[in-house]
């Protein structure tokens, strides 16, 4: 089979080599980027090939469809984090990362942060429903805190696990926060039209989609100022279950596809004015601005460019 190319057997070795070489060498030079591309190509290919049969067809994607694509598209941020900590920083980096999922590492004081989401939610659709219309009632899905399980454990493994950590240097941990936030935000792009309680959206998609990235990026900020005074990766994990759960606990149902971009936006007012306190308080690196000398930042350990 090989007679025509007598040096089959040794440059072709040699040229995998050098690609498993050259593809390490891109990812410790810019680790980010290549977690940010490989999240993206898991996630977004996994939900579409969920629902390809019924695109090719024309056909309808229902919202069962659009629930299971969310199981599918948590493997992009945990599976690209695992592989790039080991890659990085090999056996020593998944110990570290053993160690900041620990609750042994969780400070107990900061467990009262987990009420941000609910405390913003609750407040924001009480003052509506008294000024602008019942239809804003929170409601009281209970069951649905169980959607912010998977996705808080998974998604937080990657985002606050890898990503985070390792963005770059020459920004503050609030600038690094919110772009992380937006991608965040764009992540989920694939599924935002199964989303909050109105869904499908319709023509209002695009609107409630601005919403949801305002939230989103918001959120972000805050569950990056818990991770950098904690370095604690599963306080950020309760936070993203926090986030979530209530989210799909307390949203108004039935809701119009015109009114729940309404309730989002002042949701994320809310969430952003927490933000601003914050930066007042804690600084733009969302730490206080004396810290002890022997205090260890895994902010900026790698020193990823984006």
């Amino acid at each position: 089979m090989n007679a025509g190319f007598p040096g089959y057997r040794i440059y072709f070795p040699v040229l995998v080599l050098n690609l498993i070489m050259g593809t390490k060498a891109l990812i410790r030079k810019d680790p980010v980027t290549v977690y940010f591309i490989l999240t993206f190509l898991i996630s977004w290919t996994g939900a579409f090939l969920l629902v390809a049969g019924k695109l090719i067809h024309h056909e309808p994607v229902s919202k069962l469809d659009g629930i299971l694509m969310f199981p599918v598209m948590l493997l992009g941020p945990s599976c690209s984090g695992i592989l790039l900590m080991y890659v990085t920083g090999g056996k020593k980096g998944l110990k570290d990362f053993c160690v900041r999922i620990s609750p042994k590492k969780a400070p107990g004081k900061w467990y009262p942060a987990l009420l941000i989401p609910p405390s913003a939610i609750l407040l924001v659709l009480v003052l509506l429903s008294l000024t602008l219309s019942k239809e804003y009632a929170p409601n009281f899905f209970l069951i649905g805190f169980l959607f912010g399980i998977p996705a808080g454990i998974l998604e937080e493994t990657g985002w606050m696990g890898f990503a985070f950590p390792n963005m770059s240097k020459r920004r503050s941990a609030l600038s690094n926060s919110m772009l992380l936030g937006l991608i965040w935000g764009l992540w989920h792009l694939p599924v935002i039209n199964f989303l909050g309680t109105a869904s499908p959206h319709g023509t209002w998609w695009f609107p409630y989609f601005l919403s949801f990235v305002l939230v989103m990026t918001a959120m972000r900020v805050i569950i990056a100022w818990v991770y950098c005074n904690t370095e604690s990766v599963f306080l950020s994990q309760l936070m993203h279950i926090s986030s979530t759960g209530f989210l799909v606990i307390l949203s108004p149902s039935p809701m119009t596809v015109q009114h729940e971009p309404v309730w989002y936006v002042a949701y994320a007012i809310a969430l952003w004015t927490c933000v601003l306190f914050i930066t007042a308080k804690w600084s733009k690196n969302l730490v206080k601005k004396k810290k002890p000398e022997n205090h260890r930042s895994l902010i900026y350990d790698s020193g990823g460019s984006v």
